[in-house]
C-alpha cells in the first residue's frame, strides 16, 4: 500500500501525539531524558505553518502512521522536525518517502538549507539521513544521550 502524504490538520493532534511518543519510546526516549519534548504539538500551526514551515502526515487506509515538520530558522535554513513512522510500519520506506517529500516541499518553500537532528539511539534514523545526502555537522551530549546534528543542501528543481 502507498503512503498518502498530506498537511497536517488540527483533528490529527492527538494521533501524531501519539505516534511521536511511541515512536521514541520504541528507541528509549522518554520525558525526562534531556532531549525528549512535545510542548510544540499543541501548537503546530503557529511553530511550524503560520510562519513558512509545514507539517505533513501520511496516512496509509486512512489510519496516519508517518508525520514531519518544517520549522523555518532563517529565510535559508528550514529544521526538519518530528519526522516518525509508528514502529509497526517501519522498514518498509516510508521514512524515505516521508523525508523525500519534505525535502522536496522545502525546495518549493524557497529553502536553500535543512538541518535536523537525532541521537545515536536512533540508528535507523541515522542511517535514513545518510542515504539521502545528509552530512553530521556537530555533536553534543545531553545527560546520557549523544544528539547527532546533521545538515542537508538543497537544489532547487530548476537546477537538476
Amino acid at each position: 500500500m502507498k503512503l498518502k502524504i498530506r498537511r497536517y490538520r488540527w483533528s490529527d493532534l492527538d494521533t501524531i501525539l501519539a505516534l511521536h511518543q511511541v515512536s521514541l519510546a520504541e528507541v528509549g526516549l522518554f520525558p525526562g531524558d534531556g532531549v525528549y519534548y512535545d510542548d510544540d504539538f499543541p501548537r503546530i500551526q503557529e511553530i511550524y505553518l503560520a510562519c513558512g514551515g509545514d507539517f505533513l502526515v501520511g496516512e496509509l487506509g486512512g489510519r496516519v502512521v508517518a508525520m514531519g515538520g518544517l520549522k523555518p530558522i532563517d529565510s535559508a535554513t528550514v529544521e526538519l522536525c518530528r519526522l516518525r513512522v509508528h514502529p509497526e510500519f517501519q522498514r518498509r520506506g516510508h521514512g524515505s518517502t516521508m523525508l523525500m517529500k519534505l525535502e522536496s516541499r522545502a525546495v518549493e518553500l524557497g529553502f536553500r538549507t535543512l538541518r535536523g537532528d537525532t541521537t545515536l539511539r536512533q540508528e535507523a534514523a541515522l542511517a535514513l539521513y545518510e542515504r539521502h545526502g545528509w552530512r553530521e555537522i556537530s555533536r553534543t551530549r545531553v545527560a546520557d544521550l549523544v544528539v547527532v546534528y546533521l545538515e542537508k543542501r538543497l537544489v532547487p528543481a530548476a537546477m537538476l
